[in-house]
């Protein structure tokens, strides 16, 4: 396992380029807290569940890198504000080898 490249833009529009490892099974919503990359209780406001779309993000490069999204996510972003036709919820990324490079904006919280 290694670390992986990801391209982060912030809520205020700031791109982030950090590694984020592979190997703590974690998801894109707990790197972006853990980087500090949106406001402390705007990002995974339901601990990760699906269920709040608090961590939206817009994929801008490898989204074909992702697993198919489920169906709790799409529940979830049918009812979310701010969705785009590339919108995803960060807690169902899950950090592997496999997104490698993916580029994604933090989607703004209502």
């Amino acid at each position: 396992m290694q670390d992986i490249k990801l391209k982060i833009t912030d809520r205020n529009g700031d791109m982030h380029e950090i590694m984020a490892p592979t190997d703590m099974s974690m998801n894109l919503m707990e790197v972006i807290r853990s980087y500090e990359l949106a406001e402390e209780g705007t990002i995974g406001v339901c601990g990760g569940m699906a269920m709040c779309a608090s961590c939206q993000v817009y994929v801008v490069e490898g989204s074909e890198k992702l697993q198919e999204m489920g169906d709790e996510e799409d529940a979830m972003l049918s009812e979310a504000f701010h969705v785009e036709k590339n919108s995803r919820l960060g807690c169902q990324i899950h950090i592997t080898e496999e997104i490698d490079g993916l580029e994604v904006i933090v989607a703004p919280y209502p």
